[in-house]
């Protein structure tokens, strides 16, 4: 165990991920000195050196780690991108821990609330984190992308309470020991690392095993995968579908929002903060980072909107909400695929996911942490798309030419998205400057 209070320099390798950058600004606010490195700038590292921070960009090596540091946390994905790099790090005479150990530390003494789930985890606790702000309960939280309200992946609270979101990639959340557990949902996804769905609820199921008796599971029990994972728990289980959605009126569409809402109204009840509270609290919820996020209109008059829905299912709920909001209005979907291994897996059910789109665009696979796989690329997706929904599909290379064809063919009455967990959000930039 590393007692976190004793420790006054820590370096981040990977410190550009969302999560990573979060425990950075974490330490920055209780007056470490902080250092990073990672392979490419971006608006996070930026953020994070006008912050304090000091990041070095591009190759990683172990000799850019500074003297003095007593501390290195390596991002969840270096293991997988960096094999070779991780092991000298492993060998040095400093303390080294993965994002999620470093999470699990710090979670220690805390009175955590954590959210899982294959989609809405992200949402879900950042609508938990601002419902406790509101309420007075001063969290610190740690989420998955940017609160706009708060214009941060970092909140710090006054309380031994936190708020985290739990990643089940690596089965990294097994790191956690929570008070209280919500598990919004459990589908194929990962299958880089797992091996079939048996094997993601064994990681769920280990994780609700952990849950005590004094806490809770607050879960959705319509989702058929749910219940081998809830069944060795020994927590009270509160389904968030029963909960009552009278009052709730989101700035956001779609019904996978509403489900997102109702799990957090399910927390908050457990918590006995009042049920006005909470509503007002989501009903003023502004969102977060890349989720449904307004970015402005194009020269002709289309409005512009990122998302990070990046499998099948997000894709499809998201493309859902948007037609029940603007029905009368044409959609053009830009989508970046994340990983080989993703679109490969789930190649059929990407393809049909886009049925609400008018127009798709794909750009080239977003490899992350893997080694180019030949078998797959966005032409291939893009030959599905059209087999399955008969949807007009473009492949295109570069982001600057996506965004000359985009303003080429939208104008006022459309609708323009980008989607996908990789920096596909850039090409919305270029169209609303």
């Amino acid at each position: 165990m590393i007692d976190f209070s004793k420790i006054k320099n820590v370096h981040f390798i990977g410190i550009g991920g969302i999560g990573m950058s979060a425990i950075a600004r974490m330490f920055l606010h209780e007056g470490k000195k902080v250092s990073g490195s990672d392979r490419a700038a971006s608006e996070i590292t930026e953020a994070l050196q006008k912050e304090g921070a000091k990041i070095s960009i591009g190759e990683q090596r172990v000799g850019e780690i500074p003297k003095g540091t007593e501390l290195i946390i390596y991002s969840a994905a270096l293991p997988v991108a960096e094999a070779d790099f991780l092991a000298k790090i492993k060998k040095l005479p400093i303390p080294s821990l993965s994002y999620s150990e470093a999470l699990g530390e710090i979670s220690k003494g805390k009175r955590t609330i954590a959210v899982s789930g294959t989609h809405g985890k992200t949402t879900v606790t950042a609508m938990i984190a601002t419902i406790l702000i509101d309420a007075g309960l001063s969290p610190s939280a740690i989420i998955g992308s940017v609160l706009l309200r708060e214009k941060s992946n970092f909140v710090a609270g006054k309380s031994d309470w936190l708020v985290v979101e739990a990643d089940e990639y690596r089965r990294s959340f097994l790191s956690l020991s929570p008070a209280i557990l919500v598990m919004t949902n459990i589908d194929r996804d990962h299958l880089d690392y797992f091996k079939d769905m048996q094997d993601i609820q064994s990681a769920y199921a280990e994780l609700a095993a952990k849950i005590q008796k004094q806490g809770a599971i607050v879960t959705d029990f319509s989702d058929d995968n749910i219940g081998p994972a809830v069944k060795v728990a020994r927590a009270p289980l509160l389904d968030y579908a029963s909960v009552a959605a009278d009052g709730l009126k989101l700035k956001f569409p779609g019904a996978h929002n509403i489900s997102n809402a109702k799990a957090a109204l399910a927390v908050a009840d457990f918590l006995d903060i009042p049920r006005e509270v909470a509503l007002q609290s989501l009903n003023n919820f502004q969102g977060t980072w890349r989720r449904f996020e307004h970015l402005g209109e194009t020269a002709s008059g289309a409005l512009v909107y990122d998302d990070y829905a990046h499998n099948p299912q997000k894709i499809q709920a998201l493309l859902a909400g948007v037609r029940e909001k603007f029905p009368k209005k044409r959609v053009i979907a830009i989508f970046q695929p994340h990983l080989y291994s993703r679109t490969k897996t789930l190649l059929k059910e990407f393809a049909v996911s886009f049925h609400d789109a008018d127009v798709v665009i794909l750009a080239p696979i977003f490899p992350a942490r893997e080694a180019p796989d030949p078998t797959i690329s966005h032409e291939i997706l893009a030959e599905r798309i059209r087999q399955e929904t008969g949807r007009e599909v473009t492949t295109l290379s570069s982001f600057s030419d996506i965004a000359i064809y985009v303003q080429k063919i939208a104008k006022k009455g459309y609708i323009i998205l980008t989607l996908g967990a990789g920096d596909i959000y850039k090409v919305g930039d270029i169209l609303v400057k």
